[in-house]
């Protein structure tokens, strides 16, 4: 009878943990002469808290590793633990929040972020999910470019949950969240928490303390109570009740879970759980488990609900009620709010409450200003919280609208809504009443546990077992009916259990029951409810033996995780006991979940828990080999198999270590060890001959040996595995053996050593043979080949669970319906699409292979590492299958295909995520790590000293690009990135020079220096525009530093004297150095690049200076402009906002519209609007915000709204271009006509693109009219004239009106901005004025703008015109008409400039070049008179402005000659040229080497606009100077850059390299091809289709971006080709011409392919490439090449030997190399193994079947099936076919000599006459094996019939006459020979080649005697 299954006690638990808390709660002490009173007080505001150590187990499974983490959680009530394994990892102490520790657990929280780990802004932040995308309009093109709208989709479709796991805190009034990550969150609760449990996906479920007075109050009012379960999902919300629901369905087989009454739930009151239910217990989720299932009991009316719990995130919003009904349930809800909770980082932090601002109503064109409500109660928030963040001296102003008042959300707030947002839902699925409800009121616990959840058979199941104090246990089936239904829950039976838990204890997939039952015992039940005694066993302090306890012991168990539970015992002891029996053997473990297929329930049990017990006597051993010999065991004794010897065991003659070696299993190592295997070893010992016998067979051993012989095939398709095969396939061939000795023979031939008798005919009992198998077992290897070979054989695909019908059993199921023979089944789907008889092409085959390995195994990795695994044969068809896709590969693939045919580089033009460009971990080029790593020279060390001797270690001169690898190539050799470096810098004293006038005294030449040192302090503060442009973007990663802003160097050092002059305090004005310091933070701000990361709020408030300064000013804009101030916290801004420091004020305001541009931000537009006036319900109000400011402000409403024609923001800043108390100059209003252009940006912005005939648009229209011209079309009314200044507003509206109809082409718009011809017109406007109508009229009539003379003189009225003609002729014109045509022409070229911006347009360029040539010489000349003057300055105006237009044509070319024409400007800077003319110069610097080449400028609707405030023409006298135009609106040309730059990389070494590319765009509508050379800018993005790589050095591939979505969202993001370059080239930085290329030095290869066929007849000296070692470390550093030909491929053997196999290693490498096939040098060197191994080896066998299936394949299956002839696509196969066939006949030489052997002889013939074969020799029966093996013998059974067939046959042809028989025995014998070999060749599993002629002969020699 079977007994229980001892195990060991581990002694008593112990934490560090605990005893760490312990000693806390022992230092506690209890205040002296406290009051009784006192006491109750304090014990009932702690509420259930006890200062006591609670501990909780939480079990983590780590998909990752696929282990399982046992977790503590340890608390009393002021400190938390966190322990791994009784290892204390973390703790939190408590004591000052001034609370108590009520409850903790470890749960998970749902982290929302993007997929590279960065979080998603929330309501923190001035960005919000809920806020619209911008909206496009009338407009048929999109208002911004590519890559913004990229970023937009980024945004929307990277944003994933990640469940992050964390520790849960309950104090009394908060909680606390601490995450794994770092982050920590504070959240308010109210009311007190009794207990929390984890839920699945993520969040806890916390059940709070019900106050007895809530229940009295309750049953007085008849009201039923509060509910009392509520969910915590996000910290940012209250807690959730939960919900109830009619039905929860789906949630199995990937179907998602739903609500079967949803849309009921959101038209009716939140029903919740009742109050009276009590949760008991909450299933944990554990692998394979698909249900969450929860038990409450109901004390009152003494029942238990089983419960299933789903989550489904809340609708945003559900169905309003009537508003009597919400007032009521807001009633009821008040005695239940609590403060907001929110979030923090180290800092508690305030949720925002949503609020509308009271003077932005929608309109048709907007979205409604969505509440963002908080997810749970709608309940009203304390005041208290929100003033703690507002400043003392914000105005109240400031705080209603900026921070939201609560008279405004009262009133504006939608109806309070009829239920709570529920997170979790409850379906009651059973209720059960307890038969005595005195059980239910009890105080024991009661314990509950969910386990065996499997398929049963019929359907997936779990049981639930629930037990009750003083009563059985309760066991209830858990099942899914259907897909689409509810769970269904059915009482099963009761158990006389006292305490239940569930472990996981005998299977690893499977959890079990622990139980104490009523008599004290322990028991497993497993297998459904099949009982598994437990006997414990402890030692005595003073005893050596173990002595059992009773069985009466056990009282209880408690705390299990994972297989660990504590036991307590009668006495009270606690121990802690492993209840693991899950096997440690692989083998056993795949060889009980085959059987659990193929066995009933009660057999397999039986043998599983023989083997427990086999595995118990010998103490849970898991040495090698000691488990399956107990499987062998268990075997033997549940089938009744004897284990029997025949022949007697000779006793052994020695003894001592040698011999133990003699004896151990590891002797086999020595075999395969070829620097082990030459020692003297001790001759193996005679076999022990054994078999098992019966006298009876089993019926089930016929099942169990076709699943354990699949096992057997299933292990021997896996290399690695064939170590566990030797060990399972003696018990194989023991089997077989009894009922089928064929399948015997089949594996003594794979395995000759795994049993020493042949299996003969001689000794088969015919009666005890089982037909229901087939004679012959199936070969996998044969199947598979016959599926490739031959596509028309449909043979059905294994499966374990089809075994069960074919021998009509029952499986158990006791490990579900998992399939345990993956390698079978992954192996066969692959073939299968190999040999896909329906699909004709080759390519088409590969493709799906490869793609059904990847859904097999989902990476590339697991694939790569599954087809690393498959033996050299196996492997084959699918490399090759790999190969041909590697060579063509589709474009619609996954980067996880590309992966797995090793083209990375496709890989990454299609993944989402793109790899580090860094060079940690890679092995770079030698040329690239040589100038990585050069020595640093004496000059160097000498600078450092100085400056650290300085103090100047960490100094920064602004200018660093901090590019290195691309600023090497882009520009070649030259050093025009090293010039526009130094002249933008300004951080370096300048050197000029000053003629030496002698005549003067030593005071005059001082002033004279002075007057020199102002002109380049004007020049230095003027730097920053060009350096924010020449080093945009060039910081990638931010550190956790400050950040280094270098500063301004006024002073100049003045040659020849050589001294060093600063200005004169006071020679510079304070506003003058405040914008230039201003500009300095922009610029500095800048060179941090929008994708930068590291950048948050707590890192810009780091950096916040004690006081405003403003430097942070303009680095604060910088942010904004890159959008990095979205990070920005809400409550940081008004600490930037409340001093009212100007600077500061325009930075953040433009900023944050900047981050947010056309997103209509609601919080960007209440902080706008408290700084603008005109937003304000009442405008007239004052807010001490000075002008510029306000400018500013409707500056970023313009930025804020662009392009989403807002009406409402439209018609005030409409209305501000004509402010009334703007009319007259003042000293309050000096920055009006600044405020004016503001105000008609932001309406042109606004409105962008938007312009149509809609009667809107019309009024606007007319508006605008008068605004230009000064009056309307009709004379107007003396009443109804408006009173404004048509100086300011006629070129403001001009541009306003331009950039409403941008791209309209409406001619009727354009003719309102006509341009005067006459001199009298002339006059009466003033000459900048037509600029701008210039400009505005371009912009309206864009598509007609072309870079040709025609098109500028058709801009030029005729007059104006003809009257230059006749002025270059000699005949004077008049002033008016210069100055027009000056303008006008200035106009067009920035018309030009911004048509062909960032295109580097050749026509455009020379155009634009030749006016700015033509304006330069007209400055350069000097004249005294007035009028000269006049028209000098206008000139200079419109050079400053073509210079811009110029560069904006070649932004971030370089181009050497603007260079050179800037560089003379630069050095330009007397008197007359004031600030602007620097700006000018400084910004077409910059423009033409933005970002460093990387960047250059868009032509969107956006771009243009941006480009338009930019570079508007309005240049500035003094660097203070903001009356005419805003200096901070200079930098919005950064919302124009789009990153064109296409940058090719080295796919392994991540190196910038040189590449031709071919790229494929539109032309209008006609399709071009062009010629460049990565690095270079490409051609507007929309206008791409296609970018195509051919080269001979790297892979080719086609980016196709008109068909395949995902290269061209790789491209959006990254402007980055990876390419993999051929493994014989070298790269065009490195070789130019091509003439290092490995073609070149090898010459022909035809020597390398012999010396691979055979490598002991080739000479390598003789080679040309003899010195490959140096020749790959010249041009490579991958590892693998230099480790392999520096190991390999040496000259140096010293045995013929050695020198063969570096010979053939140097072969394998050229060849590998040549044809960029590396993957095959394992198959090589795998080759070369099979041909030298040794027969003694343990794999010999295997591995010559592996090499037959190998050469069978490329000899008569790859050139029909995967050559791809029959698509005229000839390719050659990864290995040459006879280089297989060379290691084949290699070994088929060494069995010739074999065969000759004597001995040998008289085996084969024994074999052949069925007789018993003995192992005279050790090498004997592997000689047999090898043999039968390579020719294809068939079974010995098999030759005695075909014998006696031979035998009848040759009998009766020889007696009878002709016809019937025959006389010619020579030709009898040759008819006997071809049905022998015809018959043989059919009856056994070779590939290919069949049984071989030759071995015929000799078993038919064997025959002689009998045939003759």
């Amino acid at each position: 009878m079977p007994g229980p299954i001892s195990i060991q006690l581990q002694g008593p638990p112990s934490a560090a943990a605990t005893k760490y808390l312990q000693s806390l709660s022992s230092t506690t002490r209890d205040v002296p002469n406290e009051s009784d009173l006192l006491k109750s007080i304090r014990s009932a505001l702690r509420g259930p808290a006890t200062n006591s150590v609670t501990t909780s187990y939480n079990p983590s499974f780590d998909q990752l590793n696929g282990s399982w983490i046992e977790q503590e959680l340890s608390w009393n009530q002021r400190c938390v633990v966190l322990s791994h394994g009784g290892v204390i990892v973390r703790k939190w102490d408590f004591d000052g929040e001034g609370q108590i520790v009520q409850y903790a657990c470890i749960a998970k929280l749902a982290q929302t972020t993007d997929r590279l780990g960065g979080p998603v802004h929330g309501s923190a932040h001035y960005t919000s999910s809920s806020d619209a995308p911008p909206q496009e309009g009338a407009s048929a093109a999109p208002v911004f470019g590519p890559f913004a709208r990229a970023r937009d989709e980024k945004k929307r479709d990277w944003e994933h949950q990640l469940e992050v796991p964390g520790v849960f805190v309950f104090l009394r009034s908060i909680g606390r969240i601490f995450l794994q990550d770092g982050m920590d969150y504070t959240f308010s609760l109210p009311f007190i928490v009794r207990k929390a449990w984890p839920l699945h996906p993520h969040g806890v479920m916390i059940q709070r303390v019900l106050d007895p007075a809530e229940v009295e109050e309750a049953n007085a009012t008849g009201d039923a109570p509060l509910p009392t379960l509520f969910s915590i999902t996000n910290p940012f919300s209250e807690p959730a009740s939960v919900g109830i629901s009619t039905g929860i369905i789906g949630g199995c087989q990937e179907q998602a879970i739903s609500l079967r009454d949803e849309d009921d739930n959101c038209k009716r009151p939140l029903n919740y759980v009742p109050a009276a239910e009590e949760i008991v217990w909450i299933s944990q989720r554990t692998p394979g488990m698909l249900e969450d299932i929860l038990v409450t009991m109901n004390k009152e009316k003494g029942e238990i609900t089983i419960w299933r719990y789903a989550y489904i995130k809340p609708k945003d919003q559900p169905v309003p009620l009537g508003r009597s009904r919400a007032r009521s349930l807001s009633r009821k809800r008040t005695s239940m709010s609590g403060t907001i909770p929110g979030r923090r980082r180290h800092s508690t932090a305030v949720n925002e409450s949503a609020d509308c601002d009271l003077r932005l109503p929608t309109s048709q064109h907007d979205g409604p200003l969505e509440s963002s409500t908080t997810h749970g109660f709608s309940l009203p928030f304390p005041l208290d919280r929100r003033n703690s963040i507002a400043r003392a001296d914000l105005s109240l102003t400031l705080d209603r609208m900026a921070l939201g008042s609560r008279e405004a959300e009262a009133m504006l707030s939608p109806v309070e809504h009829g239920r709570m947002k529920a997170s979790y839902w409850m379906h009651g699925l059973l209720t059960y009443a307890v038969p005595d409800t005195t059980q239910a009121r009890s105080r024991s616990p009661t314990s509950v546990a969910m386990f065996d959840r499997r398929y049963d058979g019929t359907h997936s199941r779990s049981l639930l077992a629930i037990c009750l104090p003083d009563s059985e246990a309760l066991i209830f089936t858990v099942s899914v009916a259907e897909p689409d239904k509810p769970l269904v829950v059915r009482f099963l039976t009761s158990l006389p259990i006292e305490s239940v838990e569930s472990i996981r204890a005998t299977r690893s997939s499977v959890w079990d029951l622990l139980a104490v039952k009523k008599d004290r015992t322990l028991s497993v039940f497993t297998h459904g409810l099949l009982e598994l005694p437990i006997r414990l066993k402890r030692h005595h302090s003073t005893a050596r033996t173990p002595v059992i306890s009773s069985t009466e012991e056990v009282v209880a168990i408690k705390d299990p995780c994972i297989s660990s539970v504590s036991v307590v015992l009668r006495g009270g002891e606690t121990f802690r006991v492993s209840m693991c029996f899950i096997p440690q053997d692989n083998l056993v473990s795949q060889a009980l979940q085959v059987l659990s297929l193929v066995l009933p329930e009660d057999k397999h049990y039986a043998l599983h828990r023989a083997f427990l017990e086999v595995w118990s006597d010998l103490h849970f051993r898991s040495w090698k080999g000691i488990e399956f010999e107990a499987f062998s065991t268990a075997i033997r004794t549940t089938f009744d198999l004897q284990l029997v010897s025949p022949f007697e065991n000779p006793d052994p003659a020695t003894s001592g270590g040698w011999h133990t070696l003699s004896m151990s299993p590891t002797l086999g190592y020595f075999d395969d060890d070829p620097a082990l295997k030459g020692l003297s070893l001790p001759a193996p010992p005679p076999s022990h001959c054994t078999f098992l016998f019966t006298l009876q067979p089993h019926p089930l051993l016929a099942p169990i040996l076709y699943a354990l012989h699949m096992l057997a095939e299933d292990l021997r398709l896996m290399a690695h595995k064939h170590v566990l095969l030797l060990r399972l396939v003696p018990l194989v061939i023991n089997i077989a053996q009894i009922i089928r000795p064929e399948w015997a023979d089949y594996w003594k031939r794979l395995c000759p050593t795994a049993l020493s008798p042949w299996p003969a005919p001689v000794a088969t009992v015919v009666k005890q043979l089982d037909d229901r198998i087939p004679v012959w077992p199936p070969d996998m290897s044969a199947i598979l080949y016959g599926r490739i070979s031959n596509p028309e054989w449909d043979f059905p695909s294994y499966s374990t669970e089809g075994l069960s019908s074919v021998f009509q059993v029952t499986p158990s199921y006791s490990y579900g319906s998992f399939e345990p023979l993956q390698t079978i089944q992954r192996l066969t789907a692959a073939y299968v699409c190999l040999a896909d008889k329906t699909v004709t092409s080759t390519q088409k085959r590969a493709e799906r292979t490869v793609a059904t390995l990847i859904d097999l195994y989902k990476t590339a990795r697991s694939g790569i590492r599954f087809l690393d695994s498959l033996p050299l044969g196996i492997a084959a068809p699918l490399r090759e299958a790999i190969r041909t896709c590697q060579l063509s590969p589709p474009a619609h693939w996954l980067p996880e295909h590309y992966e797995l045919i090793g083209r990375r580089d496709l890989a990454y033009s299609v993944a989402q995520i793109q790899p580090d460009i860094s060079h940690k971990g890679l092995f770079l080029s030698a040329d690239a790590y040589m100038n990585k790593h050069r020595r640093t020279t004496i000059n160097t060390l000498v600078g450092q000293a100085k400056s650290a001797s300085l103090g100047e270690v960490d100094a920064v001169s602004g200018v660093e690009l901090d590019l290195d690898g691309f600023t090497d190539i882009r520009f070649g050799q030259d050093r025009r990135l090293e010039e526009a470096a130094r002249i933008l810098c300004s951080s370096a004293i300048p050197s000029v020079r000053i003629l030496e006038r002698p005549d003067l005294n030593e005071h005059d030449q001082a002033k004279e220096q002075q007057h020199q040192v102002v002109r380049i302090a004007e020049r230095t503060l003027a730097l920053p525009y060009g350096r924010a442009m020449f080093t945009f973007g060039t910081v990638q990663t931010v550190t956790r530093e400050a950040y280094v802003i270098p500063k301004l160097e006024y002073s100049v050092r003045i040659q020849p004297l050589n001294i060093t002059s600063a200005p004169e305090a006071g020679k510079i004005p304070l506003d003058c150095t405040n914008w230039g310091e201003f500009h300095n933070g922009v610029a500095a701000g800048l060179r941090i690049a929008p994708s930068a990361r590291g950048v948050e709020s707590s890192w810009i408030a780091f950096n916040k200076p004690s006081e405003l300064t403003p430097e942070h000013a303009g680095f604060l804009f910088g942010l904004g402009l890159t959008g990095h101030l979205k990070e920005m916290l809400t409550w940081h801004t008004f600490g930037y906002l409340t001093p009212k420091h100007d600077l500061t004020s325009i930075a953040v305001l433009l900023g944050l519209s900047a981050a947010n541009i056309g997103t209509s931000n609601r919080h960007v537009t209440k902080l706008l609007a408290v700084h603008t006036p005109a937003l304000l319900p009442t405008p007239s109000v004052d807010l001490n915000v000075s002008l510029m400011t306000q400018a500013a402000g409707l500056a970023g409403v313009g930025l804020l709204y662009l392009g989403t024609k807002n009406r409402r923001m439209a018609e005030v800043c409409l209305n501000q271009i004509s402010r009334r108390d703007l009319v007259q100059p003042d000293l309050s209003n000096e920055h009006r006509e600044a405020y004016t252009y503001s105000a008609a940006l932001a309406f042109g912005m606004t409105m962008l693109g938007q312009g149509s005939s809609v009667p809107a648009d019309l009024a606007s229209l007319d508006r605008l009219r008068v605004l230009v011209h000064g009056e309307g079309k009709f004379p107007l009314n003396a009443r109804n004239r408006p009173a404004f200044d048509v100086n300011i507003t006629s070129p403001a509206a001009s541009i306003a009106l331009g950039l409403m109809y941008l791209k309209t082409e409406r001619r009727d718009v354009a003719d309102i901005l006509e341009i005067p011809s006459t001199v009298l017109e002339l006059s009466h406007i003033q000459p900048s004025f037509l600029l701008m109508r210039t400009v505005s009229r371009a912009l309206i009539m864009w598509d007609s703008i072309a870079s040709t003379h025609q098109w500028m003189a058709a801009q030029i009225p005729d007059p104006i015109s003809k009257a230059m003609r006749e002025h270059v002729a000699g005949k004077p014109a008049d002033d008016a008409i210069e100055l027009a045509y000056y303008n006008i022409v200035a106009g067009c070229c920035f018309a030009v400039g911004l048509k062909y911006a960032g295109t580097a347009r050749h026509e455009a360029y020379l155009l634009v070049l030749n006016y700015f040539d033509m304006y330069s010489r007209f400055v350069a000349g000097s004249g005294p008179a007035f009028d000269h003057k006049i028209k000098r300055s206008a000139v200079r105006e419109g050079l400053n402005l073509i210079s811009i237009a110029v560069c904006m044509i070649m932004a971030g070319t370089g181009e050497i000659s603007c260079l050179r024409r800037l560089r003379y400007a630069y050095g330009m800077y007397h008197q007359a040229f004031r600030y602007g003319v620097h700006v000018a110069t400084h910004m077409s610097l910059g423009l033409l080497f933005l970002g460093g080449g990387r960047y250059t400028l868009g032509t969107s609707n956006s771009a243009i606009a941006c480009m338009v405030a930019a570079f508007f023409p309005r240049f500035h006298h003094v660097s203070s100077d903001n009356k005419s135009y805003l200096q901070a609106l200079r930098h919005l040309w950064v919302l124009a850059v789009e990153p064109r730059c296409l940058i090719a990389r080295d796919v392994n070494t991540r190196e910038a390299v040189y590449l031709p590319v071919k790229i494929t765009g539109l032309e209008g509508k006609q399709r071009g091809v062009s010629q460049f050379i990565s690095p270079t800018l490409i051609p507007d993005f929309d206008r791409l289709l296609s970018i195509k790589i051919d080269t001979p050095r790297y892979w080719p591939f086609l980016v196709d971006l008109e068909n395949v979505p995902q290269h061209r969202a790789s491209l959006l993001k990254n402007q980055t080709l990876f390419v993999k370059r051929r493994t014989a080239f070298l790269s065009y930085t490195e070789d130019p011409r091509g003439s290092r290329s490995l073609f070149v030095r090898s010459g022909s290869s035809a020597g390398d392919a012999a010396t691979l066929d055979f490598p002991q007849m080739t000479d390598a000296k003789a080679h040309p490439a003899s010195d490959l070692t140096h020749f790959i470390s010249s041009f490579s550093n991958d590892i693998l090449f230099l480790a392999f030909a520096d190991y390999f491929s040496r000259d140096d053997g010293e045995t013929p030997a050695e020198k063969t196999f570096h010979n053939y290693c140097h072969a394998a490498l050229l060849d590998s190399i040549l044809q960029d096939k590396i993957e095959t040098l394992q198959s090589h060197l795998m080759l070369y193994q099979y041909r030298t191994q040794s027969l003694p080896s343990r794999f010999f066998h295997l591995r010559l079947q592996d090499l037959r299936f190998a050469m069978d394949f490329y000899s008569k299956v790859y050139d029909r099936r995967f050559s791809g002839r029959s698509e005229n696509n000839l390719r050659p196969p990864l290995i040459r076919e006879n280089t297989v066939s060379g290691a084949l006949q290699a070994l088929d030489d060494r069995l010739d000599i074999v065969q000759n052997d004597a001995r040998f002889k008289v085996a084969l013939s024994q074999y052949a006459r069925g007789e018993l074969v003995l192992d005279t020799i050790y090498e004997l029966g592997q000689w047999l094996a090898w043999y039968l093996l390579r020719n294809g013998v068939p079974v010995s059974s098999l030759l005695v019939v075909m014998r006696s067939y031979a035998q009848d046959a040759y009998a009766q042809s020889s007696r009878r006459p002709p016809p019937e028989g025959t006389t010619d025995v020579s030709t009898l014998d040759q008819g006997v020979k071809e049905v022998l070999h015809g018959t043989g060749t059919k009856m056994t599993t070779a590939f290919g080649s069949g049984w071989s002629l030759p071995s015929l002969e000799r078993v038919i020699q064997a025959w002689r005697g009998v045939i003759e």
